[in-house]
């Protein structure tokens, strides 16, 4: 499948601070890639320039065809882009339903909504049961399902994932990553940014390590998993 998102000798500054270095990367259609580095390597900064939260001072992204450098979030999101923000930020007082409508609020047909909300609860039964129940009230695991589900409710061809399994119990970041599993299956194209490298390599099809702003390392995330630096900065193994 072709490239659905391209990112072309990408700069990003904050203020004097040189956070993204020609930081070139592509996501194909019905894929799921990973980002992978150390905390400040300039993860999240590319997936908020991505979907405009900020302002690249140079080079391109490409979006389904188009360049989307400068577009606002709000009307990336009704081209297709959706993001699940790292620390979920649910509206605390508004129940888990009232959430997830929040997501769809650029789509105005009511069949799709319902189509949309039958989707969150199938991928995600613990939502369904707390239906009612305001996001404040959940489980760090249950806000992190109500943030990605959200982001899935406007229907995204790419959905940008950033620290899904941040402070999540091990059990828990394991249905978040078969999760990522099911949705992929069923068509949404992803691009993950996760500290947890061991299970990002394995719930991914392709991969990219960030250090100090820049792409050290590509490939497919069976054969990143296996490179020494890889093992060595990011899986904790020697060699």
């Amino acid at each position: 499948m072709g490239a659905l998102l391209t990112l072309d000798r990408l700069n990003v500054f904050y203020g004097a601070i040189h956070a993204l270095r020609d930081v070139s990367l592509t996501v194909n259609a019905g894929e799921v890639v990973t980002l992978i580095g150390a905390n400040g390597a300039g993860k999240s900064t590319t997936l908020r320039a991505i979907t405009g939260l900020l302002t690249p001072a140079s080079g391109r992204m490409v979006f389904d065809g188009e360049d989307i450098a400068g577009v606002a979030a709000h009307k990336l999101v009704a081209r297709g882009l959706s993001m699940s923000p790292e620390g979920r930020g649910v509206f605390a007082n508004l129940t888990v339903r009232e959430n997830l409508e929040m997501g769809a609020y650029l789509v105005r047909d009511r069949a799709a909504i319902a189509a949309g909300l039958e989707r969150s609860f199938t991928l995600f039964p613990r939502l369904k049961e707390r239906s009612k129940q305001r996001a404040g009230t959940l489980s760090g695991g249950e806000q992190q399902m109500l943030a990605m589900a959200r982001a899935l409710m406007s229907a995204p061809r790419l959905l940008l994932l950033d620290e899904p399994s941040l402070g999540l119990a091990p059990l828990v970041c394991q249905t978040i990553f078969d999760t990522i599993d099911s949705i992929k299956a069923a068509g949404t194209t992803v691009l993950l940014v996760e500290q947890n490298a061991n299970a990002a390599l394995k719930h991914s099809d392709r991969g990219y390590v960030l250090e100090t702003g820049g792409v050290i390392l590509e490939g497919a995330s069976a054969e990143l998993a296996t490179h020494p630096r890889v093992r060595e900065a990011y899986l904790g193994e020697g060699g």
